[in-house]
């Protein structure tokens, strides 16, 4: 659901503060690309040493 106002009037691709946005995928209307593999994290666990 688009609660953003901004995302309404234009989309979130639109919007100046596109790139800064952490909201943009939970009030706005962004959806990461299908083919888009997530980042792994570093968490130390998986370390060798």
């Amino acid at each position: 659901m688009t609660l953003c106002p901004i995302a309404i009037a234009v989309g979130c691709k639109k919007c100046p503060a596109f790139t800064v946005c952490p909201l943009k995928g939970v009030i706005g209307d962004y959806k990461p690309p299908e083919g888009a593999d997530p980042k792994p994290q570093a968490d130390g666990a998986s370390r060798d040493k």
